[in-house]
Formats: structure tokens, C-alpha cells, sequence
């Protein structure tokens, strides 16, 4: 089996989803957003605002590879962490990406409140997010597999992961 990579816009699932995934196959789960922010000694909004996106997404492309050394790991990725070739070449060549989506208004409701996004702190919040999905989309559609998240459990959206993963050998 190989690692499995979950990707997809803020608000979809990732952690959530990653978390219950790596416990029903018994595997390691890595948040990539968490380790930077161990690792860097600064949360995102802080990178972002002192040493800017590019450095951020030069430590996420780092870390990446750090968690990869395994095939029983399940890597919640940052929602922009496939907008770099390298970066989705790397995963596909050695594990699964795995898309999850969701409905604008389910984002905007499960990101309500949440001041931690740097890249949402604007006044037009809505505009945004459609604005970054509709950026990200063209790699979001490189995935193995896509899966819409709004209106489910994270327990079905685990199932049907593990249905698609037994297809896969």
C-alpha cells in the first residue's frame, strides 16, 4: 500500500478525515501545516506575514518529503500544497492524492470564525474563497481521486476512501 495524500481547499476536511483514515488502517498520520508551525516556531499567519507565502510554501515542500520515507502515512497537506509541480509529481510518483471537495457555502460555513487563514484575511471572504478555488482547481483536478465532503460525516467520507483504496490493490 502506498502513503495516502490528502488534499483540497481550507475547510474540506483534510485533518478531520486524515486523522480517522490513518486510524482505521492503523497507520501514521501527518498534519503538514502543524509540523511547519512546530518546526518553524511561528504559527502560518506569522511565516506568511514575516518571511511571505514563498517561504512558507518552500517549508511545506520541505516537509513533505520529510513524512514520505514510509508507506503507512496518511499526509494532510495544506490546501495549497499541489499548486507546485514538483510537489504533485513527488506525491503521485510515490502515493495516492486524494481531493477532497466541498460546496462553497460548506467552507464558508466551517471556516466561520476562524481567523488562523492568512490568505482569507480580507474583507470580501466569500469572493476570496471562490477566487482561490477557482486558482487551485486545475491541480485539484489531478488527483486519483476526488471526493465531495459537503453534507457527510467524516466516517462516510472515510469509507469511501477505504473503497477506493481497495480497488487499487
Amino acid at each position: 500500500m502506498k502513503p495516502v495524500f490528502l488534499t483540497g481547499f481550507m475547510g474540506t476536511g483534510k485533518t478531520t478525515v486524515g486523522t480517522m483514515l490513518a486510524e482505521r488502517l492503523v497507520w501514521e498520520f501527518v498534519d503538514l501545516d502543524s509540523y511547519i508551525v512546530e518546526v518553524a516556531g511561528a504559527s502560518i499567519p506569522e511565516i506568511f506575514s514575516e518571511q511571505g507565502e514563498g517561504c512558507f510554501r518552500d517549508l511545506e515542500t520541505a516537509a513533505l518529503r520529510r513524512f514520505t520515507n514510509t508507506d503507512k502515512v496518511v499526509v494532510s497537506t495544506g490546501g495549497g500544497a499541489v499548486i507546485r509541480q514538483d510537489n504533485r509529481s513527488y506525491i503521485r510518483e510515490i502515493g495516492y492524492l486524494v481531493n477532497l471537495t466541498a460546496s462553497h457555502d460548506s467552507i464558508m460555513s466551517r471556516l466561520e470564525g476562524d481567523a488562523t487563514r492568512p490568505l482569507l484575511a480580507e474583507a470580501d471572504r466569500a469572493g476570496r474563497i471562490a477566487e482561490l478555488i477557482a486558482e487551485r482547481e486545475q491541480f485539484y483536478m489531478q488527483s486519483d481521486v476526488r471526493i465531495d465532503t459537503t453534507g457527510k460525516a467524516p466516517a462516510e467520507i472515510v469509507d469511501e476512501i477505504l473503497v477506493w483504496l481497495k480497488t487499487r490493490g
